[in-house]
């Protein structure tokens, strides 16, 4: 079922700009999904896009977000975050930003609490309060648009949104660095909450699957 895609081959056109390669393996895959060939529900993330998990082996896995038309974290959940894992990603279509965040010591001055989130197989997110506090500022706004890739190494916390609101999509490869954890910037009083990764239903999935891949096709919204 996954034999189009191979985390090695896909590491190695990102980093030889092999842009037709990842369209092709992505549009495959998403095409299995839309045709039914593969059941493989969207998962509504709570930062906003629908994640289709494609491929998971060990430490190493590959995603596809969708960013659909305002796509926006939940109500309560911080866009300020880092990942316990690097990110290579490339823009089927659209344009991302992301929005680099530098942290520092929080000293008498502290503007941010970190919390950890930590993710429960059900797709549950437990986001919980650390004792360390941080002064934060923002950093350089970085644009990608369809055809371009960009990097996120673990620990850089940041903020991806979608250019003026509009759909866009990312194929991403993530490879788990040991001794990291998922960690987002929050409030200094701020407490313990939940917050869950809802499956949307077969015909959700299709009918947002197909409307991507009509997207890559004319690329763009």
């Amino acid at each position: 079922m996954d034999a189009i895609l191979d985390y090695d081959e896909l590491e190695t056109a990102l980093d030889d700009h092999h842009t037709t390669l990842l369209r092709d393996r992505a549009r495959t895959a998403l095409l299995d999904i839309a045709t039914g060939k593969r059941e493989l529900p969207a998962v509504r993330h709570p930062l906003g896009f629908l994640c289709l998990p494609l491929l998971r082996e060990g430490p190493r896995g590959v995603c596809v977000h969708l960013f659909e038309e305002g796509a926006a974290p939940e109500p309560g959940i911080s866009p300020l975050h880092s990942h316990s894992w690097d990110l290579h990603s490339h823009v089927l279509y659209g344009q991302v930003a992301n929005l680099l965040v530098h942290t520092e010591d929080g000293g008498d001055r502290p503007t941010h609490r970190v919390f950890e989130v930590r993710s429960d197989p059900d797709g549950t997110d437990e986001i919980l309060p650390t004792a360390t506090v941080v002064r934060s500022a923002p950093g350089p706004r970085r644009i990608s648009s369809g055809g371009e890739s960009y990097t996120l190494p673990a620990g850089e916390f940041h903020a991806t949104v979608v250019q003026a609101g509009r759909p866009a999509a990312t194929l991403v490869l993530g490879l788990v660095r040991p001794g990291r954890a998922d960690l987002s910037l929050g409030p200094l009083d701020g407490r313990a909450t939940r917050s869950a990764r809802r499956l949307c239903d077969a015909r959700r999935t299709a009918r947002t699957v197909g409307t991507a891949l009509g997207r890559m096709d004319r690329r763009g919204p």
